[in-house]
């Protein structure tokens, strides 16, 4: 996961209750740790980026239907191997690119085009990924990963538990579950790879409570800043597919 830039929910209430004295009492009600105005921004910037995550996730199941359904789709992408090569390459440049450049992710139309352009590299190589498996695998590793992010967006928006605080744990729980993935390569098929599957699963799934709560913001600790909405929708985007992906190679 690429580092998320964070606000201080704290600080931002104390400017918000030092800015008060100036206004009147009625027009700044806090709700929350936010004022009105804050979480009216806050409320929209949800909104745009499930519609952003929405479209990215439409993109995908389009090309994952394609290849899975598609006899022609399947033997031109075994013709092909370099569009595989191309795609993955796409997905890592545009990825660091949006990662490192804060200016390239908040600058619109820039940030849609490289979004767009990540969007359709990976929907590309999950169909490419697909081709190995059944029709019915793969729809039935959608359905289990839709109740699965269901139930964890519900859980991060009534929960108090605040998840914000668990980024360091998470980005270790991630290196250790690379290595593991690069240990069990040479052991396909055997029980550790079942339990990689299982554990890669469970720590995206903690992921994406914890990228949902730092968009959230309000009580939570940290909270990403209403300005990037690309880089949310991108988070929440890659927390799902790895789910997906580690759900169907069960």
């Amino acid at each position: 996961m690429a580092e998320v830039p964070y606000q201080n929910m704290g600080n931002s209430s104390q400017e918000s209750k030092n800015f008060k004295a100036d206004l009147d009492p009625e027009s700044q009600v806090e709700i929350r740790g936010m004022t009105f105005s804050e979480e009216s921004i806050r409320k929209g910037f949800i909104r745009k980026v499930y519609l952003i995550l929405t479209m990215q996730l439409v993109i995908t199941m389009a090309f994952m239907s394609l290849f899975v359904y598609s006899e022609p789709a399947k033997l031109w992408t075994i013709n092909n191997p370099w569009v595989g090569m191309i795609s993955l390459l796409t997905m890592f440049t545009v990825l660091i690119i949006m990662a490192c450049c804060g200016e390239m992710r908040r600058k619109t139309p820039h940030n849609f085009i490289f979004l767009g352009l990540f969007t359709v590299a990976q929907g590309l190589m999950l169909g490419i990924f697909t081709i190995r498996y059944e029709a019915n695998e793969v729809f039935t590793a959608v359905g289990i990963t839709c109740v699965i992010c269901f139930g964890l967006t519900l859980f991060s928006l009534q929960t108090k538990w605040d998840f914000t605080m668990m980024g360091g744990f998470l980005f270790v729980g991630l290196l250790v579950v690379f290595i593991f993935g690069i240990i069990v390569a040479f052991f396909p098929g055997s029980a550790a790879s079942s339990v990689y599957s299982a554990c890669g699963a469970l720590l995206f799934s903690l992921y994406l409570i914890y990228d949902t709560q730092i968009m959230m913001g309000g009580n939570h600790k940290y909270s990403i800043s209403p300005e990037e909405y690309i880089f949310a929708a991108l988070n929440l985007y890659l927390d799902i597919i790895n789910i997906f992906l580690f759900i169907l190679r069960r």
